[in-house]
């Protein structure tokens, strides 16, 4: 018989996978009006970003420890992070219109504060603790 981990978390409740998720959606919409050229290059990296955060944070959330947990959510905002940016240079090099780019990376940058305000919220873990001199 499986059993679930004891810190089992559903990603599903959290409401930056729910924004996560949305925005992926969005990012995948925004980006189909890249020229077809940048099908492998640009599109295909800001793609991968954005689904990035979302994916991290459910194969987080089945992780046994914080601290593995607290590394998924890292990981998460480096992605959101990095998606963000991809939109920002999509607009300078006229890859995407610069008012649904901005629109998208306004929202990133909400996501991203939640990232940050739920990793604060974790209990710091052992790599956080100073080690005792001596």
């Amino acid at each position: 018989m499986l059993h679930e981990p004891a810190m089992s978390r559903n990603h599903n409740d959290l409401r930056v996978f729910k924004l996560a998720d949305q925005l992926v959606e969005g990012v995948y919409k925004l980006s189909s009006a890249f020229h077809s050229d940048e099908r492998f290059g640009l599109r295909s990296q800001l793609r991968r970003a954005a689904v990035s955060v979302a994916t991290n944070i459910v194969e987080g959330s089945i992780r046994r420890s914080e601290r593995h947990w607290v590394n998924y959510l890292e990981t998460s905002l480096g992605s959101a992070c990095e998606t963000r940016y991809l939109l920002e240079l999509s607009s300078r090099l006229n890859l995407l219109d610069g008012a649904a780019s901005k629109a998208m990376a306004d929202r990133y940058t909400t996501l991203i504060k939640s990232l940050q305000a739920l990793i604060n919220s974790m209990p710091a873990g052992d790599s956080a603790q100073p080690k005792p001199k001596g």
